[in-house]
């Protein structure tokens, strides 16, 4: 085997996808409620993502930032905009760790500090500083572990005030739905005081928005369901629709600097097309609001299903979670129901993680499926 063996694969191979639909060679329809892990936020294949993208190939689409590119300033305007976080600017990349890997580092420009502050349970990718802000011993080599992070409980206020008080931390970053970590969120009262905290000691406050935003929970960014004001805010899966895209937005107290970050293939010009889309669709369908009323009904839903223990997340950022390690339901539900859904670290939980399109009769569609699958075990 050519490929080197990092991934434990499903036998399934998609050749085809249109919207919240996933068909192989046989031909079989699979139901895609994981997003291909939340990357499909428009939906596969839609037809203004392909005409746009299609155009922009034609015209070009690729050059390096050495020139001007209309496209990047045209988002450097709608996505901020967009967002509502006015002032803010926009660096581009072209994925969630370099996104954080990028926040990361100038959060140490700026404080002139070198430590980091995470929580139990964080992923923010699988590059230099950035894996080593993950929660997973795992995936952090030798190389990685010399950065210095410290990992708190989430939660934990009085914790966080004792560290950020000796002075060295430069950022603190944190998921405010936690992604890979199982769905946990905490209070507005710890958000917030989290916010206050970095604001008193001249810390930077990362909202890692790789998983939760563009949308995805109802609001553009997730932290947005709280009173806070972060200085540096990630972001990438959702923003491309399936184009590796990722960003950070900075906030208009910071000053650039030319050389302070830069990127070879972020903010190319079918990037910037393929973002500029998933901005227009998400106006035009109104998906944000849409995943917000998807997102009761499937709630609503749950309560049809005696196992389920505990239903986390927001929006269309879900897990279901039960009594018992839910691999092999996993595996029934791709095999039997040709239905994708997601893991966890918690591996008690399904993680729900659809295109934003989805409708109620592919929630119901699942949870009849589901059903089907438990009355087995």
């Amino acid at each position: 085997m050519s490929l080197f063996d990092v991934y434990p694969l499903y036998d399934v191979t998609p050749i085809k996808a249109q919207d919240v639909w996933v068909y192989d060679a046989t031909p079989t329809k699979y139901l895609d409620l994981y997003g291909g892990h939340a990357v499909i936020s428009i939906g596969h294949g839609h037809p203004k993502y392909i005409e746009n993208l299609t155009k922009q190939l034609h015209d070009i689409g690729f050059y390096s930032n050495a020139v001007h590119n209309p496209l990047q300033e045209a988002l450097g305007e709608k996505l901020p905009k967009q967002a509502n976080c006015p002032g803010y600017q926009l660096f581009m990349c072209s994925s969630g760790a370099e996104a954080n890997e990028n926040a990361l580092k100038m959060a140490s420009f700026v404080t002139g500090r070198k430590k980091v502050v995470a929580f139990h349970n964080s992923f923010h990718g699988r590059t230099s500083a950035a894996v080593a802000a993950t929660d997973n011993p795992k995936i952090v080599a030798p190389i990685n572990a010399q950065q210095e992070v410290e990992f708190l409980p989430l939660g934990d206020l009085d914790a966080l005030a004792a560290v950020l008080a000796k002075g060295d931390v430069c950022a603190v970053i944190v998921e405010f739905i936690q992604g890979v970590g199982g769905l946990d969120i905490s209070t507005a009262e710890f958000y917030e005081g989290v916010d206050k905290l970095c604001k008193e000691t001249g810390t930077c406050l990362i909202a890692d928005e790789v998983q939760a935003g563009f949308g995805r929970t109802g609001k553009f960014f997730a932290f947005q369901e709280y009173n806070v004001e972060p200085e540096l805010i990630s972001m990438a899966k959702g923003m491309g629709n399936g184009f590796p895209v990722g960003g950070i937005l900075i906030h208009p107290s910071i000053k650039a600097e030319y050389g302070m970050l830069g990127t070879t293939f972020g903010g190319n010009h079918l990037a910037c097309a393929a973002a500029l889309t998933v901005l227009e669709v998400l106006e035009e369908e109104n998906l944000m609001e849409h995943a917000l009323l998807v997102s009761d009904h499937f709630k609503a839903k749950t309560t049809e299903i005696p196992q389920i223990k505990n239903v986390k997340g927001r929006g269309l950022m879900l897990g279901i979670e039960f009594d018992f390690d839910t691999a092999a339901l996993r595996k029934k539900l791709i095999y039997d129901q040709h239905i994708f859904t997601g893991s966890a670290k918690n591996k008690n939980l399904i993680r729900i993680l659809p295109p934003l399109t989805v409708q109620n009769e592919h929630i119901d569609q699942f949870f009849e499926a589901l059903k089907i699958e438990l009355d087995k075990l």
